[in-house]
């Protein structure tokens, strides 16, 4: 696995993407009025962004997101969650102690 800008892009639009259709989908369902018309238009774009990575750079070489978008993005995302929640957790001990 190698670093370079433009797999830095690439993880940042799939991760986009996915907050896209995740917060689109939440907030089109719990919305109501131009919050609803907002979630679902976040929702559109977050289904259009992948399709268009894929046409764009995954479609000329097959096994290309999975080697190198999906499990990098993977193991940022959980190495981020993992530091988050120490962080948190000796928050909660401190302000439990005082």
């Amino acid at each position: 696995m190698y670093w370079d800008w433009l797999l830095f892009l690439q993880i940042i639009l799939s991760l986009l993407a996915l907050t896209f259709i995740i917060l689109g989908a939440l907030t089109a369902y719990f919305g109501s009025g131009k919050s609803r018309a907002a979630g679902i238009s976040l929702l559109v774009v977050g289904i259009i962004i992948p399709i268009i990575m894929y046409f764009v750079w995954w479609m000329n070489s097959p096994g290309y997101f999975t080697n190198n978008i999906l499990m990098p993005s993977l193991l940022y995302i959980g190495g981020g969650l993992i530091g988050v929640i120490i962080g948190f957790l000796v928050f909660l001990g401190i302000i439990m102690k005082t």
